[in-house]
């Protein structure tokens, strides 16, 4: 098979097996290293210490996997059919979960796909070298993906589709095939600034540029230690995760319902009672959260989250009992989050 015609085969088979858009892209990224090394020296990745480790190999796949040549890069949409989101945020009793987490832990979901798919491409060709990554190795996928043709890098700095908006997963096989290369598509930001002047925390302190340390995704996921009183109030009732940059997206009205089953809500995590989150107990955490992505926070950082989630609600005599129940709690930081909060209970009251 010649490359051309194995490169649409590659695409075909990628469409059957779940996936919404294949792209193939070079392995070059030259701009994309010199502002990731820019956003490293500036200390933009907080306490991501993986994110230096790996330093330029995260921008050269053919260092990461020798031998690579091309990295075929794949999207699968989540856009979940859940509660509305800004009801929830609209409702400081309930809990803001970020909507790629409310189903099934994409990383197996996209894994065992990008597998399959690896498979049948040494299939039709016989001995191939092969890699597949989905936000499990050090990997600018949305560089490559861009370079793919998959969409382009908006100013909250992720991927963007004219047609699909930008709820989608990402995942990428590397391979030392010579297929040809997508071309990448035109950017449409344009003059708008939505998503900049919609971040809680002004975390894109300027266009195509975030600052790890001050988005909301970082502080409830990333971050270990106690979340810094400065962005606390701005928090508001988001417990895992931030989707504010994309729900004001005007490109997100295109935005198509996952087709995959396993992204469905679990739980009822797309709108669920804080106070109800605050009491589970950590091996009730760990079984309610079992095949979830947000079970790698661990119980201590969802009590943390939560116990700030509950400081921000309306002043209530439940919620000022549920913060008691925690306030003798191990951790110190649980204690200092409670403390803080039944603080605000108390002055809002």
């Amino acid at each position: 098979m010649d490359p051309a015609a194995l490169a649409a085969q590659v695409k075909a088979w990628g469409l059957e097996m779940g996936f919404q858009k294949i792209g193939i892209a070079g392995v070059a990224l030259p701009q994309d290293e010199r502002r990731l090394i820019e956003w490293l020296h500036a200390g933009r990745h907080g306490e991501m210490r993986y994110m230096a480790r790996h330093g330029t190999r995260r921008a050269r796949p053919a260092e990461l996997v020798p031998g690579t040549l091309r990295v075929i890069s794949a999207r699968m949409d989540y856009w979940p059919s859940a509660a509305e989101p800004e009801s929830v945020l609209a409702d400081p009793r309930l809990g803001y979960v970020s909507r790629y987490a409310l189903g099934r832990d994409y990383h197996r979901v996209l894994r065992q796909r990008l597998a399959r798919l690896a498979g049948r491409l040494a299939e039709a060709v016989g001995a191939a070298g092969y890699r597949a990554f989905t936000d499990s190795a050090p990997v600018l996928e949305k560089a490559l993906a861009r370079d793919a043709g998959l969409g382009w890098i908006g100013k909250h700095t992720n991927l963007l589709d004219r047609h699909d908006g930008s709820w989608f997963f990402l995942g990428e096989v590397f391979t030392d095939l010579p297929l040809p290369v997508d071309e990448p598509v035109s950017a449409h930001c344009g003059s708008c600034t939505a998503c900049i002047e919609a971040c809680p925390t002004r975390a894109i302190v300027a266009p195509y540029e975030l600052d790890a340390r001050r988005c909301i995704s970082y502080l409830t996921i990333e971050l270990a230690g106690s979340i810094p009183e400065e962005f606390r109030e701005a928090l508001g009732n988001r417990i895992y995760g931030c989707d504010d940059c994309q729900l004001v997206c005007p490109w997100n009205r295109y935005a198509k319902l996952a087709r995959e089953p396993s992204f469905a809500p679990r739980h009822g995590l797309d709108a669920p009672s804080l106070i109800d989150l605050f009491a589970w107990s950590e091996p009730e955490f760990l079984a309610r959260t079992e095949g979830s992505a947000i079970r790698r926070i661990g119980h201590l950082r969802w009590l943390r989250n939560i116990a700030i989630a509950l400081g921000n609600a309306p002043p209530s005599p439940d919620a000022r009992a549920a913060l008691a129940t925690r306030r003798e709690h191990p951790s110190e930081v649980v204690r200092e989050s409670v403390a803080w909060s039944l603080r605000r209970q108390r002055r809002a009251r």
